[in-house]
């Protein structure tokens, strides 16, 4: 076994992060609840804006949540977003989400979690043949939850940086 380095340990570079959009993703209907561990939340709707890109969410749209032991649930989403200039970007992401369980309580019954009520953090990447967006396929992103309602009402909206 080699050595461990002085330096192990400790960061050789730091994350930046560009603002990108905000996404807006009513739930629509009842979830798909699978068993005790998986439950599937579709959107047929919703928005994103940013500086550099609008558009709306096209159906279809899901989430499937996977219970982890210990409470946290395992995010995996797929989105279709279109531009007002009439792009396709498919939206693909990865999380983690843990919510206190009397906050998720509260959320559940239709009142709105906010960003630091929750731990919900994606991965988001993107797909697009189209040339305006190009500079999509080429990023990282990371994005926060920064409201969370349940209820007949629900939705998710999350801030997405891109990462580098």
């Amino acid at each position: 076994m080699s050595a461990v380095p002085e330096s192990a340990g400790a960061p050789s570079t730091g994350i930046a992060a560009e603002y990108l959009m905000t996404l807006h993703a009513p739930i629509a209907g009842a979830p798909q609840q699978i068993d005790e561990t998986l439950t599937i939340f579709h959107s047929d709707r919703g928005w994103v804006v940013g500086p550099r890109i609008k558009g709306r969410i096209l159906s279809p749209t899901g989430d499937w949540l996977q219970a982890l032991p210990g409470g946290s649930l395992k995010v995996d989403a797929r989105m279709t977003i279109a531009t007002e200039e009439g792009a396709l970007i498919h939206a693909a992401y990865g999380g983690v989400i843990r919510i206190a369980a009397a906050d998720f309580a509260r959320m559940a019954g239709g009142e709105t979690l906010r960003a630091a009520e929750m731990y919900f953090i994606t991965a988001p990447t993107f797909r697009t043949a189209h040339p305006a967006y190009a500079w999509l396929n080429h990023i990282q992103a990371v994005g926060k939850a920064t409201a969370l309602r349940g209820g007949a009402q629900g939705y998710v909206q999350y801030d997405l940086f891109a990462v580098g």
